[in-house]
């Protein structure tokens, strides 16, 4: 899919699928993930470091290989969301947002880039532009870009309602790890505190017309996240995914020859990815 295909998607009520680039660099694994079954997938730069050639030159591929791409960007500082637009990305996820300001501004740059300073802060803040011919033409060239906001905090969570009032907010990004850090269970899916600040905000943002994404790491509880009402859906990571794919073959290998030598060549295997 394109940026506006997945715009397009999601405002009819219907749902898109990706996972999260965290370590691969290399942009010949566009034409792996080509073949996934996915249809965006999320760059991340909060937690991954990558230069701003290394993006440029990612994002281009996934794009020829109909993989949207999202940027996630180190902080919630509208600089970046500049960037990331200025790299090609069909989208940004502004990472730990709690301040609907800041917020704000991060939105105005999605919407009016390349606009800066003084004009900037009149068109995300009071709607008044050079002129209704300049309006319209960064409303055009932006009309396919996609911003998502993080809230992944309790404070962030406290200030949904007002975050929610920004025009032009897209989407709201779950951070599952720093969430339940937040409040108080670090990791602990299984608690229905988690579950009901979830459920909670998928209620007040689809009711804002907007879609919520929830990065799970495992089917159980991406399908939970989808029961929640999740519908731009993010599962898992390039890490995650390969060492499941490698543990299953190479489990299965080793049963296999087990059997062919008549002796035990199993080995304890474990998940060794840190959740981000």
């Amino acid at each position: 899919m394109n940026g506006g295909q997945i715009k397009e998607t999601l405002k009819d009520g219907g749902a898109v699928f990706g996972f999260m680039i965290s370590a691969s660099r290399n942009g010949k694994w566009a034409v792996t993930l080509s073949g996934g079954g996915i249809d965006y997938t999320i760059i991340d730069t909060e937690h991954a470091q990558r230069s701003r050639e290394e993006l440029a030159d990612l994002v281009l591929i996934l794009k020829a290989y109909n993989v949207s791409p999202i940027i996630r960007i180190p902080y919630p500082v509208p600089h970046y969301v500049a960037m990331a637009l200025d790299a090609g990305a069909d989208g940004v996820l502004v990472p730990y947002c709690e301040d609907p300001q800041v917020v704000r501004d991060c939105v105005a740059v999605k919407n009016w880039h390349p606009m800066k300073g003084d004009y900037l802060d009149r068109a995300g803040n009071t709607g008044v532009f050079p002129s209704d011919k300049t309006r319209n033409y960064l409303a055009e060239r932006h009309k396919n870009h996609t911003i998502i906001i993080g809230i992944e905090s309790e404070p962030g969570y406290q200030n949904l309602e007002e975050i929610l009032k920004v025009d032009g907010l897209d989407a709201i990004f779950i951070g599952p790890n720093d969430m339940s850090t937040s409040l108080g269970i670090p990791d602990d899916y299984g608690n229905q505190k988690y579950w009901d600040v979830i459920d909670d905000i998928v209620k007040q943002t689809e009711a804002s017309g907007r879609p919520v994404m929830i990065h799970q790491q495992n089917i159980p509880d991406s399908s939970r996240a989808i029961d929640a009402g999740a519908r731009f859906i993010l599962h898992s990571s390039d890490q995650r995914l390969l060492q499941q794919a490698m543990q299953h073959d190479f489990s299965a290998l080793r049963e296999y020859t087990e059997r062919k030598l008549g002796r035990s060549l199993s080995i304890e295997v474990e998940d060794t990815v840190e959740t981000i």
